[in-house]
């Protein structure tokens, strides 16, 4: 499967970023093209300039709202991202276009941070932009939820989130959720963190998108999972793992022979590799509320058997028991076994709907200060108030 990616703000451009050097690894060590174009709109000229493999051109690097921020931002504003997208939309759409490998694009992806202004609020106006003019495409959106701290510091950061993410729930085909405080590695530089975050929230589509991609015969699944079998998958809010363990190394003396040992220890480091991929999955969720499921093993050829498939589909399938479960091999990894999982069109998340009814309680208790029901003046506001100004 192909992907153009199209990253909004500070958040979204680095991880578009990071999709591009995935598409360099793709392209290097398979000798497959998976991302024909990564793209980075921003009204800050300084975030779109810290991008390190993204092409440093306009039309890959396109700045927004120039007139209105001087290159600066939005302030974490999201309505004014959202009117910034609005306005320079034909801008967007037209470079994004004149992309030289754009017509080989099975998807769109888009990528925002949800508590910033740029990001949080271009988000959705662009996915309905470019769905309005590309209605044959399926649109998803990639959004990263906040760290805890930057929750509690600003209620902005809350209404910016719960407005995102109903507003891309409108447009989007589907919507990876990204919760930034499951990838927070503790007593490290943030740089670091942030870097190796990005890296994470990428790691899983490497696979998921080669797979189809595939050219050399030995390396083709005996059950392919390909563009049409994603994008069946992709609906509504999703969340997407990946977990690996070292592939089998018992032997026996006898080149080429298997026992059953052989054959327990690979369905073992399978059930490992998918434990890992459902314990390290993008959102804290209950897989019970999936209505479908995707996941794709990667491993040496010798290492994947029918029995294992079958573990894994039996596992997915009492963990998500309504879900439809779409499943591949990919025996391309050399030394370990891989896999991938998605679960998708999901009823119900506890933190979005958690967003939502904070956002809904911060929205009341403005209205109420506005309209005088809760006094806002603490302080020296108050024992200043019945002193004559001389202005």
């Amino acid at each position: 499967m192909k992907i153009v990616v199209i990253g909004l703000g500070q958040c979204g451009g680095r991880i578009a970023d990071e999709f591009a050097r995935l598409n360099g690894r793709a392209r290097g060590t398979r000798g497959l093209d998976i991302i024909p174009g990564a793209f980075a709109i921003n009204t800050d000229l300084a975030d779109l300039s810290g991008l390190h493999t993204i092409k440093s051109n306009y039309q890959y690097r396109i700045l927004i709202g120039s007139r209105k921020t001087g290159g600066h931002g939005v302030g974490k504003i999201n309505e004014l991202g959202a009117e910034i997208a609005r306005e320079d939309a034909d801008k967007v759409v037209e470079t994004i276009r004149s992309a030289k490998r754009f017509a080989e694009a099975d998807a769109f992806l888009l990528v925002a941070g949800a508590a910033g202004g740029t990001g949080s609020g271009a988000i959705s106006v662009m996915t309905q932009q470019i769905k309005e003019r590309y209605v044959d495409k399926p649109i998803y959106n990639l959004i990263v939820l906040p760290f805890e701290h930057e929750e509690s510091t600003e209620d902005r950061t809350v209404y910016n989130v719960a407005t995102c993410l109903k507003s891309s729930y409108l447009v989007a085909d589907a919507i990876f959720l990204v919760d930034n405080q499951r990838f927070a590695m503790k007593d490290s530089p943030i740089s670091s963190n942030l870097a190796k975050i990005n890296s994470l929230i990428v790691q899983p589509f490497f696979n998921l998108l080669c797979a189809g991609e595939e050219k050399k015969s030995r390396y083709i699944g005996a059950k392919i999972l390909d563009a049409g079998d994603i994008i069946q998958t992709l609906v509504g809010w999703t969340t997407l793992g990946y977990g690996r363990s070292q592939a089998s190394l018992l032997k026996s003396l006898f080149e080429g022979a298997r026992d059953f040992r052989n054959k327990a220890t690979e369905t073992q480091k399978g059930v490992q590799a998918l434990d890992e991929a459902i314990s390290g999955l993008s959102i804290k969720c209950n897989p019970l509320d999936s209505k479908r499921a995707l996941y794709l093993i990667s491993a040496p050829a010798r290492e994947i058997n029918v029995d294992l498939i079958k573990e894994l589909g039996t596992y997915i399938k009492n963990m998500a028991p309504e879900a439809i479960i779409r499943s591949g091999d990919y025996p391309r990894e050399k030394g370990v076994m891989e896999v991938t999982i998605i679960l998708s069109e999901m009823s119900d998340i506890e933190k979005v709907r958690n967003y939502f009814t904070k956002a809904i309680n911060l929205i009341s208790d403005l209205k109420k200060r506005q309209e005088g029901l809760v006094s806002t003046q603490r302080g020296i506001d108050i024992t200043i108030k019945d002193i004559p100004s001389l202005l």
